[in-house]
This record gives structure tokens, sequence and C-alpha cells, in this order.
């Protein structure tokens, strides 16, 4: 079932803003959308005062949950917004059964120090496995929390 227009929007703004363009992070409307057509796809908005500050999208599968997105508009950063969002998110997959909570992102991402201050370890590499628009290649690691 589709969430609420007004839902993506606010999940959209939040993208817009927190994710650098010269790294194609970002995620396109129809992208969000079609994730959380699945059914196994799920996320949380964070506000502050009406306002959407942030947001996570994750997929649940047998066992473990994958976080797909998290996201900090910038200007709801250093608010402990992260925070919050990732620990909704292992509450949120404790409850849906998953023993663990993975994600992967680039190697030079600033938030680093967010999952790892979350619980969260190193458990591979990717080398060059992200391409930028630019063309450049970037190595993904990939984490896991347990639940």
């Amino acid at each position: 079932m589709m969430p609420p227009a007004d839902d993506i929007d606010r999940i959209m703004a939040v993208m817009q803003a927190a994710f650098d363009p010269v790294y194609g992070e970002a995620w396109t409307r129809r992208q969000v959308e079609d994730a959380l057509l699945v059914g196994n796809c799920h996320y949380r908005i964070a506000e502050v005062l009406g306002e959407p500050a942030g947001f996570t999208l994750s997929r649940y599968g047998f066992e473990e949950e994958e976080l797909l997105l998290i996201a900090v508009s910038p200007d709801f950063r250093r608010r402990r917004i992260g925070n919050q969002l990732l620990q909704q998110c292992k509450d949120d997959a404790r409850l849906r059964g998953a023993r663990q909570l993975l994600l992967e992102m680039r190697s030079d991402n600033p938030a680093v120090h967010l999952y790892r201050q979350n619980g969260f370890v190193q458990i591979g590499t990717r080398t060059n496995y992200y391409r930028t628009p630019g063309g450049d290649r970037l190595d993904a690691i990939t984490f896991r929390c347990s639940l």
C-alpha cells in the first residue's frame, strides 16, 4: 500500500536537501514509491515543529533489516535526530523479528561516526562499488548491528 503523498513529499524534501549531488546518492521519487509498494519496506519521518527534518527507509527480510537510506536535512543536523532515527529503526526492526540491521555506505561518508556510535561494526568492503555522476569510483563499506 502506497503511503500518503504528503509523506513522500516530506521524504523527498529531506532527500533533496541532505544528499550532495556530487555523489549521486539521492533516490528519485519513483524509486522511493516503488520501494514502498513492495510491502517489506518501511519508513520513518522525523519532524521538528512540523517541518520534515529527517527520515529512514529500510527493508525487512528473514531475520534481518537493511537500512537503505537515512538522511537529516542540513538545517536540523547536530540535534541528535540521526541518533533518534537510527534507534527507532533498530526498535522497529526488532519488532518485525530482525536479529541484525545492515547498511552500506560510501567509504568517505562522514556519517560513519554516527553508525559506530550506535553499535555498527564494519563487516566488509566493496572496492570501487559506487560510481559518482562525474565518473569517480568509490569503495562501499558494509556494516552490521546486532539487535
